[in-house]
């Protein structure tokens, strides 16, 4: 089912389509004057093999450090799908399909069959067989990217691989094309180009814009010492510096980059590192050392610093919505991001808080959509759903025969 924003504009374009087709219906042949057979229509938004949905398709990919046993969690009908153990997995990321389970011998690909695709002024839900992808080479610390054309990796050495997004979704891993550069942050795409950056010797890194081929087509001014941490929102492509935070944007085919300062000197310990958001989201979260937590406004260019409890997670769906952070006791508080102030607090959720070999990939994490939160209990294998516009209120709670120590939210 297509969704729509406007009701006038889905009769205008049933109007337009009914027009086509009857346009289409027929044609004639002007030597003979016979009528070829109408071609069959594919309809607007049709992807093979999968189904079209009236609302979002959220799951839930969780995986087991200790035993390597991984879980679909499909949070519409609430059953956990088995998949194949990953022997020595360190670490879970995903682009909103795909899921990414980053071991010592390499990445493997998992398509969790769910995903959405924005065209602006509507929105296609899609579901479909949960599905295994391949290998990627480059385990532990190699990023991996991705848009709607293209998933690139970008090893620990610098290199990167760019490999076909279309092949992805056929279930096949393609023959990537190998980047010529030596990158020093991950290359990410952005705008139909790859945005990284580069560094000459000790010097400060600079933002390079290149097209999918590698080439590079723009150097905008910049310059962001230490690089770590990255995101995409809608207003562009932000990069974490010693010194605040470096925005790429494009406008018209123009790259440009503007600094977002911290306003004062930031301790090491107390920079933001590592960004969650809700995806496409302009507000951005991190730590801001153990009792802190920096939320930037994209588009305000701001920051701001939140003092909390000692922080295990944090997240936040954004502008609106509070700001949710699970504590080193157990519990959800919620902050209104404008004020500081507390707002909102749940019993103890998380009776231990792990910490293990891998370091902060063994703690939980915090999953947010437009509309819920996801919180893993790895020691009580369940994973919580938290409506945090309703008082962090735990509206669902799915108990696991797995210990959920990674968790990532597709389909959204």
């Amino acid at each position: 089912m297509l969704v729509r924003k406007d009701i006038t504009s889905v009769a205008a374009a049933l109007v337009a389509a009914t027009l086509l087709t009857a346009g289409c219906a027929g044609r004639s042949d002007a030597k003979s004057g016979s009528r070829e057979p109408a071609s069959p229509v594919t309809p607007h938004g049709y992807v093979e093999g999968a189904s079209e949905a009236a609302e979002q398709q959220s799951r839930l990919l969780l995986g087991d450090l200790g035993t390597g046993d991984t879980r679909v969690l499909d949070l519409t009908t609430g059953k956990a799908h088995e998949t194949e153990r990953r022997e020595g997995v360190t670490g879970l990321t995903t682009d909103g399909r795909f899921g990414y389970f980053q071991g010592a011998a390499g990445t493997h690909v998992l398509d969790s069959g769910a995903w959405t695709v924005d065209h602006g002024d509507h929105v296609h839900y899609y579901r479909a067989k949960i599905q295994e992808a391949g290998e990627l080479p480059g385990g532990a610390g190699t990023s991996v990217r991705s848009d709607a054309g293209v998933t690139v990796t970008t090893a620990t050495d610098g290199k990167a691989d760019v490999y076909p997004r279309e092949d992805l979704e056929k279930g096949e891993l393609g023959a990537p094309d190998h980047l010529p550069g030596i990158y020093a942050g991950p290359v990410v795409p952005y705008a139909e180009h790859l945005i990284t950056l580069t560094r000459d010797g000790d010097g400060p890194a600079g933002v390079a814009v290149l097209d999918r081929s590698g080439r590079s087509v723009a150097t905008p001014e910049s310059a962001c010492e230490d690089p770590t941490g990255d995101a995409v929102t809608r207003r562009g492509v932000v990069f974490g510096c010693a010194d605040g935070a470096l925005l790429v944007r494009e406008d018209d085919g123009t790259f440009t980059t503007e600094k977002i300062p911290y306003g004062k000197a930031v301790p090491k310990a107390e920079r933001a590192t590592e960004f969650r958001q809700r995806p496409g989201s302009a507000t951005l979260t991190a730590r801001a050392g153990k009792d802190a937590v920096w939320v930037l406004d994209v588009t305000e260019r701001a920051w701001a610093r939140v003092g909390t409890g000692p922080v295990v997670a944090a997240n936040t769906a954004g502008e609106g919505s509070p700001l949710v952070v699970l504590e080193a006791d157990g519990a959800l508080h919620g902050y209104d991001m404008a004020t500081g102030e507390e707002t909102a607090v749940t019993g103890r959720l998380l009776k231990d808080i792990p910490t293990g070999a891998t370091g902060r990939a063994a703690e939980p994490v915090i999953e947010i959509d437009r509309s819920r939160a996801y919180l893993n209990d790895p020691s009580g294998k369940r994973v919580y759903e938290v409506d945090y516009n309703d008082g962090l209120r735990v509206a669902r709670t799915f108990d696991l025969d797995i210990q959920p120590s990674l968790m990532v939210e597709t389909g959204r």
